[in-house]
């Protein structure tokens, strides 16, 4: 059962517009895949992170220029499909937009692609000699989840659960919300990692999602806010 979230109950004063930005962004970049048929392939293989461009088996080995920090940020935009896509959009309007109040449009970015390198630079570590490439934002957006873990505990969040062919909304603090997530994380990348076989065939960068959530808590504890203190709406 994975609860599905779909709203906060924060009272924003600023306009989200660099969440916004980069849900578009994610958007134009997805259709810009569709377009590319049987190319699509080929863009993946020189856009995607691949551990094994990074650490090979005599240690660390960096191709082409650039190949460093490149596919690192464009891997940020690319999706293996809708509902790949979708998800990570949905996470990203819900928890996004109360970072961004907080924080301000710089620094929630700086949270957001810091996460994003290290979810990236910690799924390369776990994952050394994998030659199977990683896309999507779910680790720069796992950064946004941390930060507000830290910010918001208390924030009520409006969620779906399914039960069998329905779903039931109901309203369950942050701290339960994210922490129910961080731990379906750390247990699933741990399980992969003892897995050889799982972790050699692909799937989801479940350490990536880790390290973004560490990292972007981390952040949150750090940075100043914008807005020190904090308004909560709750619902009746």
């Amino acid at each position: 059962m994975i609860p599905i979230p779909i709203n906060d109950h924060i009272r924003r004063r600023i306009f989200w517009a660099a969440t916004l930005s980069l849900i578009v962004a994610n958007i134009l970049v997805f259709a810009f895949e569709l377009s590319q048929g049987q190319q699509l392939d080929r863009l993946i293989f020189l856009l995607a992170v691949i551990p094994s461009r990074y650490i090979g088996p005599h240690g660390i080995t960096v191709t082409g220029p650039g190949g460093l920090f490149v596919p690192i940020f464009a891997s940020m935009f690319l999706h293996a499909g809708w509902l790949h896509l979708l998800g990570n959009m949905l996470f990203l309007f819900v928890f996004g937009r109360s970072i961004e109040d907080r924080y301000g449009h710089g620094q929630f970015l700086l949270i957001y692609f810091a996460s994003g390198l290290v979810a990236a630079f910690t799924h390369i570590l776990f994952n050394a000699g994998s030659r199977v490439p990683t896309i999507g934002a779910s680790g720069a957006i796992a950064g946004v989840l941390g930060a507000y873990f830290v910010c918001f505990p208390g924030a009520r969040i409006s969620t779906l659960i399914p039960i069998f062919f329905f779903f039931w909304r109901v309203e369950i603090p942050a701290v339960f919300v994210l922490g129910y997530w961080f731990l379906i994380q750390f247990v699933a990348a741990s399980y992969q990692q003892l897995d050889i076989q799982s972790a050699t065939r692909g799937g989801t960068a479940w350490w990536a999602h880790v390290g973004g959530f560490v990292a972007g808590a981390a952040l949150a504890l750090l940075l100043p806010p914008r807005r020190p203190r904090v308004e909560i709406i709750t619902p009746y």
